[in-house]
């Protein structure tokens, strides 16, 4: 009973979606990493996706903020 009504005093503040925006991030870093990596470097794609790292990191710790308060 108490277990339902701490459930009842607010919406979730976590979505489905979240768990797709990190793995992602994830893949995006991935990525990254092996653009770095490779030995004929690509700058454009390199830099296309560290930009693109960026927001979604941004992105996750926005997310994460919303989480916690």
């Amino acid at each position: 009973m108490l277990l339902a009504e701490a459930a009842a005093q607010g919406p979730s503040k976590f979505h489905t979606f979240d768990v797709f925006m990190i793995l992602f991030t994830v893949l995006i870093f991935i990525g990254v990493i092996r653009l770095l990596r490779a030995p004929q470097k690509n700058k454009f794609a390199i830099a296309f996706g560290v930009v693109s790292l960026l927001v979604f990191v941004v992105s996750d710790y926005a997310m994460v903020m919303n989480w916690i308060s």
